[in-house]
């Protein structure tokens, strides 16, 4: 499905008005990840158990 030049005009500028409208909370939201620390540990765990499903899936096929 191809947009034509006035919906793609469009949609770039719900998206600029999007992040102008959400910039105060985006702005603060950073300024509080910068005073917490980071705790990749819990992160990680998460993904690796996805990863070794995945490759288990693929694997029984």
């Amino acid at each position: 499905m191809e947009l034509s030049v006035w919906e793609n005009v469009f949609l770039g500028a719900v998206a600029l008005g999007l992040i102008f409208w959400m910039r105060p909370s985006i702005k603060s939201s950073l300024q509080q990840s910068k005073d917490v620390p980071s705790d990749w540990l819990g992160a990680l765990i998460p993904i690796a158990g996805v990863v070794v499903f995945v490759i288990f899936l693929i694997t029984m096929v």
